[in-house]
């Protein structure tokens, strides 16, 4: 059986990845977009990084196919991708399948949100959907 840390260790090898404070002033750089892969309950508990575009991680691939009749439109900017989870386990196997599928610029915060708010990053609450 491959365990997920090995899963984990394997997508570290090939995808650029960064701990929270080495990445602080990405934040609302133009040009970059921050995905949260966390559950929306995470997101309520603990806030995001701010400008952060939240994609649940059971629907990456279905929003980065272009063809995919899910496709979101912020996968098709050209832009750096900067993955985040709570701890890195899920955005290190997501940077990887987005490079898979064609992201050029991608990495991940191998400390995740809890790296970042640890860091003094900045956090906002979750953005209430209107409608």
């Amino acid at each position: 059986m491959k365990r997920v840390k090995d899963m984990v260790a394997e997508a570290n090898a090939i995808v650029r990845h960064a701990p929270a404070a080495e990445l602080l002033d990405l934040a609302q750089t133009e040009g970059v977009t921050f995905v949260d892969l966390r559950d929306p309950r995470e997101l309520e508990r603990e806030g995001m990084i701010p400008g952060a575009f939240h994609c649940p991680r059971g629907m990456l691939e279905f929003w980065i196919d272009p063809e995919s009749p899910y496709a979101k439109p912020q996968f098709q900017t050209g832009n750096q991708f900067v993955f985040y989870c709570a701890s890195g386990w899920r955005s290190a196997l997501s940077a990887r399948i987005a490079q898979d599928m064609g992201l050029e610029n991608v990495m991940h915060i191998t400390d995740g949100f809890f790296g970042w708010r640890d860091s003094g990053g900045p956090v906002v609450a979750k953005p209430v959907k209107k409608g």
